[in-house]
């Protein structure tokens, strides 16, 4: 049975048994080492030329294989999970990411490398499919605190995922890392197999048609932003990337909205909340992605430069370290925040954070603390934003489409990240400066992009501003709970 809220909410009655806490910690655990996968690559990446004799170029596709693959299997894995069972399609995706771990440890060229790292994204559903669990099993009390810790999970993974596998090469090997990550997933997979419970699955029709066009539309442009820098922005195979998203996505939106069973119910997306979260979704993932491009480059920066701080990888790592702690710890904030006063409010406080966080580090950068006041401001203002978006996103869709939404909101995420990545990444490789026979990034660079990642906050600011005003979630839990008597 569901109670429907004036409006467009559609919310589950609190089941009869409530569920333990191993339910929100196992989620968020997988998501956490799910989220890991993003990178624990990245210290490897400056090696990989040497250990398999391949370009910097080709190395690259070790971290743009697994974007590439995360990005287009996230819409049709959140609509399978609506049609056949969200746990099910859970497990899948970490079968995947333990797939593709076990791939990526058994290579020896960079083939074997990319295949792997390609599988192992996949498993980037694993965060909307937990957030549309918790959903279905969890009463409206706990629903703002445990959605929050989940979508926290995504930066909290991000965040250890460098130094562990720094530790993990410095003192192992590189194939070590992917070893550790099989085993994690494997652990988490059981996990989920003991802790979690199956959802309703109302079944249907899979829109085979348009998670193709969707998928070749997704490629095309991801591909094109994260492959431009190199590439070239006016190199023809990258304006016919472009090009082709051009076409094939007004294509697909005007399919799904004549097809009966669409993949992603575009009409629902149409809806003024849902619409301006996805907005805002995309234009903070631009944000939030510029701290994990720009701070670690500028801790390693050899001290030469004039600006840097000649650290090693791992040290850079442990800068980033504490802002996982701190998305961890803002999300009960966040929950606290929503349950008073509104998601609305919650996104727009944590916009205005990461914003305050960017403008300090453009403006301050020269001492180590600098940077880690940076960091910590910045991800506890993303602790505040994550946590609140999958409550906006929630109360606006049936519950039968929970999984395909949440996972067409990480969709739009993804792509404010990878066109942060290519407009950081240009930014660096094109103001430079040389100093003893050695070309580095410009200051200026690093002052421009901490200025775009805080003008991305503040757009996203000002989208949320538009959202409608709702009650606070805990008087609409308790308006729910008198309407069902």
């Amino acid at each position: 049975m569901s109670v429907t809220l004036p409006g467009t909410t559609t919310l589950p009655e609190a089941p009869t048994r409530r569920p333990g806490r191993a339910l929100v910690t196992v989620l968020a655990t997988a998501g956490i080492v799910v989220a890991t996968q993003q990178t624990l690559v990245i210290p490897l990446v400056p090696q990989l030329p040497a250990l398999l004799g391949v370009s910097a170029a080709d190395a690259s596709w070790a971290v743009t294989a697994t974007l590439l693959a995360g990005a287009v299997a996230t819409p049709t894995v959140g609509r399978l999970a609506d049609m056949f069972g969200k746990r099910r399609m859970l497990m899948l995706c970490l079968a995947m990411v333990t797939i593709g771990s076990t791939v990526a440890a058994l290579s020896t060229g960079l083939g074997g490398l990319i295949v792997g790292r390609a599988l192992q994204g996949l498993g980037v559903g694993v965060i909307p499919l937990g957030i549309s669990l918790m959903r279905d099993h969890l009463p409206l009390s706990r629903l703002p605190g445990a959605t929050a810790s989940m979508s926290a999970s995504l930066g909290v993974g991000g965040a250890f995922g460098l130094p562990l596998a720094a530790l993990i090469i410095e003192h192992v090997s590189w194939h070590a890392v992917f070893w550790v990550s099989a085993g994690l997933a494997v652990i988490v997979a059981g996990l989920v197999l003991r802790f979690v419970p199956e959802s309703p699955a109302p079944g249907g029709r899979f829109d085979l048609v348009g998670a193709v066009v969707l998928a070749a539309a997704l490629l095309a442009l991801l591909l094109g932003l994260t492959k431009a820098g190199s590439w070239g922005w006016t190199d023809p195979l990258t304006l016919g990337l472009f090009g082709t998203a051009a076409v094939l996505l007004p294509a697909w939106a005007v399919w799904e909205l004549r097809s009966a069973h669409p993949l992603v119910d575009l009409r629902i997306s149409r809806r003024r909340q849902v619409l301006l979260t996805n907005s805002a979704s995309l234009v903070f993932g631009f944000g939030m992605l510029t701290s994990s491009l720009v701070f670690p480059q500028l801790v390693q920066l050899p001290a030469a430069s004039g600006y840097g701080f000649g650290r090693s990888i791992l040290v850079a790592g442990l800068v980033q370290a504490p802002g996982g702690l701190a998305m961890m710890a803002m999300s009960p904030v966040s929950a606290r925040l929503t349950g008073r006063f509104g998601a609305r409010v919650t996104l727009m406080a944590g916009a205005a954070t990461v914003a305050l966080g960017y403008a300090f580090g453009a403006t301050l950068h020269s001492e180590i603390w600098h940077v880690l006041v940076a960091v910590l401001v910045v991800t506890s203002g993303i602790g505040l934003a994550y946590g609140a978006i999958p409550s906006l996103i929630m109360a606006a869709v049936p519950l039968g489409q929970t999984a395909a939404a949440n996972s067409f909101n990480n969709l739009s995420r993804a792509i404010g990240t990878s066109t942060a990545s290519a407009a950081v990444g240009v930014i660096l490789a094109q103001l430079t400066m040389t100093t003893g026979g050695h070309t580095y990034p410009a200051e200026s660079a690093f002052t421009i992009a901490l200025a775009l990642g805080a003008l991305g906050a503040a757009g996203a600011l000002a989208i949320a501003f538009f959202l409608p005003r709702h009650r606070a979630a805990g008087a609409r839990a308790r308006s729910v709970v008198l309407q069902h008597r």
